[in-house]
C-alpha cells in the first residue's frame, strides 16, 4: 500500500512554571491508503497531543520541538499557515476528542457540517446543506433536517460526536484522524460509525488513524497498532499479533484491564501511575509498575528495536 503518512520523530514540549513537560518524545508512526492505524494507550500517554501536532493544532504553551510530519510527502510542520488550512478539513479530516469544545456554539448543526465543503469545493450554500443532512442520516442521526438547524448544546453528547464525525467526512478527505470517536456511544451506534469509516476508505482510499484506550476496538478494526506510553513508542506491529501475544508488558497489562471490564471479576488494574512527565527520567518508564523489572531495566532507557514484524522498547520483552 502507498504511503499516505509518515510522522517521524516527533516530540512536543509544553512550558510549565515546574519547567519544561515532555508530552510527546521521539513518536514515529505511519499510515498508508485504506489503512486503519491504532493509536493506544492510557489517559496522559501523549496520544492526543500527537494526533493534534498531525496539523499543528497544539495549544499554547505546547510546541513542537522536533520532528517532521509527511503527508504525501509533503511536510506539514514547515507549511505556511495558508497552505495548512487548504489540508485541513480538506484532506485530512479531524474528529476531536470533545465535541463540545469543537463544536461552534453559535452556528448551528448543518452550517457546521457543510461548512468544510463550501470552503474547500466550488459548492454553493443549498448544495453544501442537502450533503450535510446526507452525511448527518448517514452517521445515524434520525430527522438529520430537523437536527441541521439545531445548536450543539441543545444536542446529547453521542450526537454532537456523530455531528463531528460528519464534519469530518464531508469533503471526502484522503486521511481522517479520530480521537476517541466512539467514547460517547453506545455499542450499536458505536459499530455504525464504524462501519461509516470503513466505507469511506472503500471509496476513496481514506487511512484512518484511530487514536483510543480501547485494544478491544483496535483488535476488531485496526491493521495495525502503536502503544504509548508516557510519551514513547513502546511497541508497534500487527494489531492481530500485539492483541494476540504482546510483546511489552504495558501492553499486556492494558490487555487485561481491557478484558476484565463488564465480568464478574476484579478489574485489571495498573498498579501506580504515569511518570511525572518535568522530571528527569532514567531507566524505562515503565518500570516503577512492570512485575518483571529488574535492575537493568532501572538503569538504562532502552531503544525501540525490531522484534519480528514490529518494534518494542524493552529489555527484557515477553516471549510469544
Amino acid at each position: 500500500m502507498a504511503r499516505l503518512l509518515e510522522v517521524r520523530q516527533l516530540s512536543v514540549c509544553f512550558d510549565t512554571p515546574r519547567g519544561p513537560l515532555q508530552a510527546v518524545d521521539g513518536v514515529s508512526l505511519e499510515v498508508s491508503r485504506g489503512e486503519t492505524v491504532g493509536l493506544v494507550g492510557e489517559s496522559g500517554c501523549g496520544k492526543s497531543v500527537t494526533a493534534l501536532s498531525i496539523l499543528a493544532l497544539v495549544p499554547p504553551p505546547g510546541r513542537i520541538t522536533a520532528g517532521q510530519v509527511l503527508f504525501e510527502e509533503e511536510d506539514l510542520l514547515t507549511l505556511p499557515v495558508r497552505r495548512l488550512r487548504e489540508i485541513r478539513g480538506d484532506r485530512i479530516g479531524m474528529v476531536f476528542q470533545e465535541p463540545m469544545s469543537a463544536l461552534n456554539p453559535t452556528m448551528r448543526v448543518g452550517d457546521q457540517v457543510a461548512e468544510a465543503l463550501r470552503i474547500h469545493r466550488d459548492v454553493g450554500r443549498g448544495e453544501a446543506r442537502a450533503a450535510a443532512i446526507l452525511l448527518l442520516r448517514s452517521v445515524g442521526i434520525p430527522d438529520p433536517e430537523a437536527c441541521a438547524m439545531v445548536y450543539p448544546h441543545q444536542l446529547s453528547g453521542g450526537m454532537r460526536q456523530r455531528v463531528l464525525i460528519a464534519a469530518a467526512l464531508i469533503c471526502e478527505p484522503r486521511l481522517v484522524i479520530a480521537d476517541e470517536p466512539t467514547t460517547a456511544l453506545d455499542v450499536t451506534l458505536q459499530a455504525q460509525v464504524l462501519d461509516l469509516l470503513t466505507a469511506a476508505q472503500r471509496r476513496s482510499g481514506t487511512g484512518l488513524l484511530l487514536v483510543t484506550h480501547d485494544l478491544g476496538l483496535v483488535a476488531e478494526t485496526c491493521r495495525r497498532v502503536v502503544v504509548l506510553y508516557a510519551g514513547q513508542v513502546v511497541e508497534q506491529g500487527p494489531a492481530e499479533r500485539c492483541v494476540s501475544a504482546p510483546a511489552h508488558p504495558y501492553t499486556a497489562a492494558l490487555l487485561r484491564s481491557a478484558r476484565s471490564l463488564g465480568r464478574s471479576v476484579p478489574l485489571a488494574e495498573i498498579p501506580g501511575a504515569l511518570p511525572d512527565p518535568c522530571a528527569l527520567l532514567h531507566g524505562c518508564r515503565f518500570a516503577p509498575r512492570c512485575e518483571m523489572a529488574r535492575d537493568d531495566c532501572r538503569a538504562a532507557m532502552p531503544d525501540l528495536t525490531a522484534r519480528g514484524d514490529g518494534a518494542v522498547r524493552c529489555i527484557h520483552p515477553l516471549e510469544e
